[in-house]
């Protein structure tokens, strides 16, 4: 199975799904340094690895993982984070307000608007409160193109992320999500969700009315 999706002007992204959830794992590796930086080990640390193996190809450099990071806390995106922390000894970013839950310690705590630096991109974090408290997507601005937001369980083609029937919660994460992407994004924007197909910010926009209609 080919796992990569996007080979870029500065990196390639590259994605497997795991588990019998679907999750998506992102890989992104800088083309320059070999610098790579992984998106929620949700599962099947074999199978991390054959992808950590695939990306090998990607630069000349030789590949290194230097940064986890996770989207939220949900144990379906964290049960290989453990022992692929163990395996590779890479430092792990989360959300603050999630961190806590892990179950590793998280290395460096973000907040709305950190930046995630790996020699060669940086990706910026984006805090969407409603899914879990602390949930984060990650933004990669290509310098050539469109924008790629890896959007957790809080943006799937189709609606904002499962918020428990939660009024409250719901409210929260739609108004994040519009605000601090929707509003903030241009509609050729990718959107890579933590489980099933991709969608770009164009295809959703017109549904958010809808969305905040039906309240889920």
């Amino acid at each position: 199975m080919d796992t990569l999706i996007h080979d870029l002007r500065d990196i390639t992204i590259r994605s497997i799904s795991v588990s019998e959830m679907n999750n998506n794992v992102y890989l992104l590796t800088a083309k320059a340094s070999g610098a790579q930086l992984l998106i929620d080990a949700a599962d099947d640390l074999p199978a991390i690895q054959a992808l950590l193996a695939d990306a090998a190809a990607d630069t000349a450099a030789t590949p290194k993982l230097v940064q986890i990071a996770t989207t939220h806390q949900h144990w379906d995106h964290v049960r290989a984070l453990p022992a692929l922390v163990e395996a590779t000894g890479a430092p792990t970013v989360a959300g603050k307000d999630d961190a806590e839950a892990l179950p590793v310690p998280v290395d460096r705590i973000l907040e709305h608007g950190d930046t995630c630096a790996v020699d060669g991109f940086e990706l910026t974090a984006v805090h969407l409160r409603g899914h879990t408290p602390g949930s984060i997507a990650f933004v990669y601005q290509d310098p050539e193109g469109a924008a790629h937001i890896f959007s957790g369980d809080s943006l799937f083609p189709g609606g904002v992320g499962n918020t428990q029937n939660d009024p409250e919660r719901f409210t929260s994460l739609l108004d994040d999500v519009t605000a601090r992407l929707f509003e903030a994004y241009p509609d050729d924007t990718l959107v890579h969700p933590g489980h099933g197909s991709p969608t770009t910010l164009g295809a959703e926009r017109p549904h958010l009315e809808e969305w905040r209609a039906r309240g889920w």
